[in-house]
């Protein structure tokens, strides 16, 4: 065996070492169920979950940038790895959505930068994200109630937890930039929100939800939390990644529904009316603009 095949075949084996701490640890060794998950010591020291520090970037170095809002649809397949799971009652602690990930971290402290807004004016303390979190709904009798007398009896409002399985959307702000010094455009992740249906507003079958941002989430704060959760991998259980990883690499479908602009940030949807088509295709353009800066850049 050749010296460069040697060190490719000891490459390969210590990233398997490394990563097969992803999947469920110690499955094929256990003797007794409550002994899988318990990582050895060579595990525990791999498993670093502190995440990959981002590169300095000096001002001076970022030629051209836009700021871009974009919505991550859960109803896509290809997002069903920051929905799933909303049943966690026979999974273990190991697997949990964005949505939960996100919630236990901020219940225990470990992500505080929480705002109201993508603009980041007015931070939200804990007791005002438990609040957003609360759905305070009418039932039908309720509601019979209020048309026939002009109020409703306090039993027939009804308080519950927002769960994972009621997220709908993920809204993410990011920044793509042209590195004059790499030479490259590349993207910088800032904040992310989770959408959830309004339910002040009664929908009816058929109808389309009104949805509610809950909080915006300063990306940078969030990835500590975000790199010690494992996202399920369908096409290989023993290599789990984190969300801080796929949400970095951009491992989801999205669509800009709002690009920075002289006009107040407007949103796609207030200079293009009632028109899904003719939004899509913007938000292409914008996708384009974007890509094509790259391509200019050595074209010129």
């Amino acid at each position: 065996m050749s010296r460069a095949l040697k060190l490719f075949s000891l490459i390969i084996l210590t990233l398997g070492g490394i990563n097969s701490s992803c999947g469920q640890a110690n499955l094929l060794n256990a003797r007794v169920p409550q002994d899988v998950g318990n990582l050895n010591d060579q595990q525990k020291e791999a498993n670093d979950e502190t995440p990959l520090a981002y590169g300095f970037v000096d001002d001076r170095d970022v030629m051209w940038s836009k700021t871009v809002w974009e919505i991550i649809d859960l109803d896509e397949r290809v997002n069903f790895p920051y929905y799933y799971p909303t049943d966690t009652l026979n999974l273990g602690p190991d697997r949990r959505s964005l949505f939960d990930v996100l919630k236990k971290n901020l219940s225990n402290s470990n992500i505080k930068e929480v705002y109201k807004s993508a603009y980041f004016q007015e931070k939200l303390t804990y007791e005002e994200i438990q609040e957003r979190l609360v759905a305070v709904d009418t039932t039908d009798a309720g509601y019979e109630q209020f048309n026939a007398d002009g109020f409703v009896d306090p039993q027939f409002i009804e308080r519950r937890r927002i769960t994972a399985a009621e997220i709908r959307q993920y809204k993410i702000k990011g920044t793509w930039y042209f590195d004059k010094r790499l030479g490259e455009l590349k993207y910088r992740l800032l904040a992310v929100c989770p959408v959830a249906p309004d339910v002040a507003v009664k929908t009816l079958a058929g109808e389309e939800e009104d949805l509610v941002e809950l909080f915006w989430v300063w990306f940078p704060d969030a990835r500590t939390s975000l790199n010690t959760s494992k996202v399920f991998n369908s096409r290989n259980a023993s290599q789990r990644i984190t969300y801080d990883h796929m949400l970095n690499s951009r491992r989801f479908n999205s669509t800009i529904y709002k690009e920075e602009n002289v006009y107040e940030d407007r949103e796609v949807k207030d200079y293009i009316y009632e028109d899904a088509l003719r939004m899509l295709l913007e938000s292409e353009r914008i996708k384009s603009v974007i890509r094509d800066y790259e391509q200019d850049m050595w074209n010129n």
